[in-house]
């Protein structure tokens, strides 16, 4: 499947956002949305999650998942969806890990080690959005 194509508007949205909603779903096609923080870097979304967490679970059984990202009066909002993959150590995890230090207040708040917590990255398979057309 050939990635979606996002417009520079929606990439700048994407860049300028740091909350979403994350859904992912059981085996058995049970829901699961929760608010999370999330990276958008080199046209994916990235959030890390704790191990243990039903988001993670649910993961590990349907690879795939969806972001919601909307502004409050803006009347904006940009939905991302597909497959996923799971990034727990190596050179990839510490080159997200210092984008998610630099961007995050949180992280710096409460900084994690290595093989604690898994990066998540959607690759985008499905866009539907609405506020965000007029631009390439």
């Amino acid at each position: 499947m050939d990635p979606v194509k996002l417009t520079e508007k929606e990439i700048r949205f994407l860049e300028q956002n740091e909350l979403c909603r994350f859904a992912t779903a059981s085996k058995k096609g049970e829901p699961h949305v929760v608010p999370v923080s999330y990276v958008w870097h080199e046209g994916s979304p990235y959030i890390v999650t704790d191990y243990g967490t039903r988001k993670l679970k649910n993961l590990r059984e349907n690879p795939r998942a969806a972001i919601l990202v909307d502004t409050a009066g803006t009347q904006k909002l940009l939905l991302i969806s597909g497959p996923v993959s799971i990034i727990e150590k190596g050179e990839e995890y510490r080159k997200l890990y210092k984008i998610f230090h630099a961007r995050l207040d949180w992280v710096k708040r409460d900084p994690w080690k290595e093989g604690e917590a898994p990066f998540v990255k959607i690759s985008p398979a499905f866009k539907a959005g609405w506020g965000l057309r007029g631009e390439k």
